[in-house]
């Protein structure tokens, strides 16, 4: 018998579990194969920033994620091997999207409270051990066959597939997309420890850019350090993934059986790469299946999820009649870019601190400490192609989400007013201005509309963040897209219906 549902989802991370809360969300059935039959205990990505935990707020889980499951950080600092700062970055506690800038977390717990949430809801079917065979897209749908844990094989089909399988994606393969590789890697050992007792570090975060041993130490989230060695030229892989080997390097920082459990210890080899075709037809990929970042700006699972929200909006209408399948191409044009702008600032970090020859290192010191200059973490990219408002020097911009209040509610916007296509003005409510035909086109996708402000506004601006924002970017009305980015302005409230009709030919029609 073959199981019908509406989106395949193939790999259990966080970006499947996120992308299928998401599509649930919209109504939509998801079936999720996933080949390990028991969830990964033990560590892995450790950071997310504040659009990725904002999110994270949209599946639901960043409440709880914040309850005692996040560190967030001050500064990230890098200094050499003399304990000199070549360059600091500061985070601030609120983001523009409502969350600190840099929180730190570990990744079994995200995951614990991710698959909770899927399960919670009626319409998604998680299926472990189940290892996909084959993928073979015909007659306006997708057939999936997987082998079960018994050995027998379970047939599937899907309106759409997704690989989130990970860097060895079986999905990736099947359709034979190519890949982009940099050729920037390197070794390093991870080493995940849980101090018996807890210690205050400060900063937070460290890069140590020596070239006897490239050293990183981050939090692993509250209660977790987590410490990574570069591999030496010439030290051999085997002898490095060793638990003396971790033992010995940690030494210097009294770090040792006595106070400290070793969690996990294992060499990683990061990638910079990137695949060219996000899509073949009706099958998609998302996450590392379709890219890998170096460590070094911690924004491999942030891509992840940033595909996640991104694909679930566009499969959205598309499933529901309300733009053509080639709208999804704008998914694999808009997060490419996207994605190759944070590698090249990842790749960036990393020559910084994968020095291990000393002329170079101190050549290297020199340049840096003649213009150090501690400076703000650096704002992620916007959105640079795709479905945005062209010539808008506001469009690909993130969208502010303050806190507020309205009917007796008070909180971040997304959770009291709404969120999804969402038209914002500090002149009233931008809805009004809209012809019928088109308010109900608008609202026919969800969309809402807020007037906020201070004073008398239908919506309490609480802390006045959004009421600088507004103001700040100059127009009268700005149109947010369900991810978050801004889709453009009006200079005035009489023209949110060229606004709208403007997104309503982008939607309809696929323009480049």
């Amino acid at each position: 018998m073959t199981s019908e549902t509406d989106v395949l989802v193939v790999g259990w991370g966080p970006v499947g579990q996120t992308l299928a809360i998401l599509l649930a969300g919209h109504g939509w059935r998801v079936t999720a194969l996933e080949r390990q039959p028991a969830p990964y205990p033990l560590p892995r990505a450790v950071h997310l920033d504040h659009e990725t935990a904002r999110i994270l707020q949209a599946a639901g889980v960043a409440d709880a994620m914040a309850d005692g499951r996040i560190e967030t950080a001050d500064f990230y600092e890098w200094r050499n091997g003399k304990g000199d700062v070549l360059l600091r970055f500061t985070s601030r506690p609120m983001g523009i999207c409502g969350w600190p800038e840099a929180n730190m977390f570990a990744q079994p717990e995200l995951e614990g409270l991710l698959d909770a949430k899927a399960r919670s809801l009626a319409n998604v079917t998680l299926l472990r051990g189940h290892e996909v065979a084959s993928v073979v897209e015909r007659d306006g749908g997708v057939d999936v066959a997987a082998r079960t844990a018994d050995g027998a094989t379970a047939e599937f089909r899907a309106r759409f597939v997704v690989g989130c399988d990970g860097a060895n994606s079986f999905v990736r393969t099947s359709i034979g997309a190519p890949v982009t590789d940099l050729g920037f890697f390197y070794d390093w050992l991870i080493v995940d420890v849980r101090p018996h007792v807890p210690k205050l570090w400060s900063p937070l975060n460290i890069q140590i850019c020596d070239p006897t041993r490239p050293t990183t130490l981050v939090s692993g989230g509250p209660g977790r350090r987590r410490w990574e060695f570069m591999r030496l030229p010439g030290e051999a892989i085997e002898d490095l993934n060793r638990a003396d080997t971790a033992w010995r390097l940690l030494a210097p920082w009294d770090v040792h059986p006595g106070n400290a459990d070793l969690e996990r210890h294992t060499v990683y080899r990061f990638q910079a790469r990137w695949v060219d075709s996000w899509r073949k037809g009706r099958v998609l990929l998302a996450g590392d299946a379709a890219h890998q970042t170096p460590p070094f700006a911690g924004q491999g699972m942030c891509a992840g999820l940033r595909d996640a929200m991104n694909l679930a909006w566009k499969l959205d209408l598309v499933l529901r009649g309300h733009a053509p399948d080639a709208l999804l191409d704008t998914y694999a044009e808009e997060r490419r870019a996207h994605v190759r702008g944070m590698i090249g600032f990842a790749m960036a970090l990393g020559r910084v601190i994968c020095v291990p020859d000393p002329a170079e290192a101190d050549a290297r010191d020199a340049s840096m400490m003649a213009t150090r200059d501690p400076q703000a973490t650096p704002p992620l990219p916007g959105l640079l192609v795709g479905v945005l408002h062209e010539g808008d020097p506001l469009a690909g911009k993130v969208c502010v989400q303050a806190r507020v209040r309205t009917g007796g509610r008070d909180g971040l916007f997304d959770d009291v007013v709404g969120r999804g296509w969402t038209l914002l003005s500090l002149d009233g409510d931008p809805s009004q201005a809209l012809p019928a035909e088109l308010a109900a086109w608008f609202a026919s996708l969800g969309g809402i509309a807020a007037g906020i402000g201070t004073g008398g506004a239908p919506i309490g601006d609480v802390d006045g963040r959004a009421t600088a924002w507004l103001r700040e970017s100059g127009a009268a009305v700005v149109l947010q897209r369900p991810d978050f980015y801004v889709f453009g302005g009006a200079p005035t409230l009489a023209d949110t219906p060229a606004l709208v009709t403007a997104l309503r030919a982008r939607l309809e029609s696929r323009a480049s």
